[in-house]
């Protein structure tokens, strides 16, 4: 992807908030002082947000490992004034903004870490960071974007603290390590992040590879549960030349991954949407060794929980079976370890969701989209789960793509880097004035109400 100069990205965010944009959004922030603060305080701390985020992105932690990233974070809410709590689920980091008038709590909450993804988007803060990881050197990437949720959340409590006296209430911010599939959430709920004070709602966002300047969402479900399995399959090791004196893993594993194929495909209701993906198979070190051990690391997406505990007694069920058939002894058959904890599906609270995106299309007119559910998974639905009886949640999309490159992927002309690529190099500016105008006045909306 191209990437601006910085004079021409700041200029670019000062369009998003700008309301010229639209006379209907310029109408409505004229009528609204508080909408008119809001855009005033964000004008004046987005240089200091983007900037954030090119620090972080030049400087990417792995999960449980941001440790300069939560100094940062610490540091900052410091100086604003607010109450924090460091080192909440290992790196986690709490501020707490108590505003002048009683109300309710929100909670906001914005993920910090990193993925062992080898950058190759040519930035001039461009990731050089290296590092061990399952025992492999790697390169360490923000391809998921929390570089930007940092920031912005950054930017959003600098713009609230700005108006404490006149909030109606206390505003939560987390900052939360390991969200990519190590537990984060759920270890930073076990070291009381929803409690003292507890909130009643719960913010999130997504940068996501959609059209630059939109927020999307939908009601109910929105991201899929998400499982990692990892098979051990043992076998006998034995020379190449000579496969009848040994039991090759490698043959059995294969045959695994080739009848996984058939849980989705054979044995669910077309209905009930599900993956099942073979990200990894590891075995062996020399062309003529057949090895005694083969390792495969699966993942599992689901939305219903009987479907999802489907495939994991499917997966187990097959591995176990196509060992049988290889003449494996019982005490030899494959060992299937499902990680704990898992990832359940994200929910958006439906009547809240409705009110809160209603409330955003007063001052994004145009520029609000609901989505189709994704297979993707998001750990924020922990925070949900955790307090269901007494917690409303939503989690928003904010799109990154610039319009010329959304309009030729539109076409079919090219195809978009994904979340976790390389290549993902979302248009950070306009993404960071969007989604801290959005988090910002949705915060004070609910308060308010």
């Amino acid at each position: 992807m191209m990437l601006r100069t910085h004079s021409h990205a700041l200029a670019a965010a000062a369009l998003i908030l700008s309301a010229a944009a639209s006379p209907a959004v310029a109408q409505s922030k004229a009528a609204d002082p508080l909408a008119a603060e809001i855009e005033t305080r964000m004008t004046a701390v987005m240089p200091k947000v983007v900037a954030w985020r090119r620090d972080i992105h030049e400087h990417p932690e792995l999960s449980n490992q941001e440790t300069r990233t939560a100094a940062l974070v610490e540091k900052h809410l410091r100086a604003l004034g607010l109450e924090v709590q460091p080192n909440v689920g290992k790196t986690g980091v709490i501020g707490i903004l108590r505003g002048g008038k009683p109300g309710p709590v929100v909670a906001l909450r914005a993920d910090m870490d990193a993925l062992p993804v080898t950058e190759l988007v040519n930035l001039p803060f461009k990731s050089t960071v290296r590092t061990m990881y399952n025992g492999q050197e790697v390169g360490v990437m923000h391809a998921c974007g929390h570089d930007n949720h940092v920031a912005i959340m950054m930017g959003t409590a600098e713009v609230l603290a700005g108006m404490k006296e006149r909030i109606p209430g206390t505003v939560k911010f987390i900052f939360q390590p390991a969200e990519e599939g190590l537990g984060g959430a759920e270890a930073m709920i076990a070291d009381g992040a929803l409690q003292n004070p507890r909130p009643t709602a719960i913010f999130g966002l997504h940068v996501w590879p959609s059209a630059l300047g939109s927020l999307s969402t939908r009601a109910g479900g929105f991201m899929a549960a998400a499982d990692n399995l990892d098979i051990v399959v043992k076998g006998r090791q034995t020379h190449g030349s000579q496969p009848w004196s040994g039991v090759d893993p490698i043959v059995i594993a294969a045959s695994i991954v080739t009848r996984l194929q058939t849980l989705v495909s054979r044995e669910l209701n077309p209905t009930d949407s599900a993956v099942v993906t073979v990200g990894s198979f590891q075995a062996g070190s020399k062309h003529n060794i057949i090895p005694d051990e083969a390792r495969l690391q699966i993942t599992v997406r689901s939305y219903e929980d009987k479907t999802r505990q489907h495939l994991l007694d499917g997966i187990r069920r097959i591995a176990r079976a196509e060992a049988m058939a290889a003449g494996m002894p019982e005490d030899k058959l494959p060992k299937v370890s499902v990680q704990d904890p898992y990832t359940p599906a994200t929910y958006n609270t439906p009547e809240f969701t409705d009110r809160v995106m209603a409330g955003l299309k007063t001052r994004f007119e145009g520029r609000i989209m609901e989505t189709p559910a994704v297979m993707g998974g998001e750990d924020f639905s922990q925070f949900y789960r955790a307090d269901k009886a007494n917690v409303e949640s939503l989690i928003f999309w904010v799109g990154g793509v610039p319009k010329a490159e959304w309009d030729k992927a539109q076409k079919g002309e090219s195809q978009l880097p994904s979340l976790h690529s390389p290549f993902w190099a979302p248009d950070a500016p306009v993404v960071i004035a969007t989604a801290t105008e959005a988090m910002t006045s949705a915060t004070l909306d609910l308060l308010k109400k």
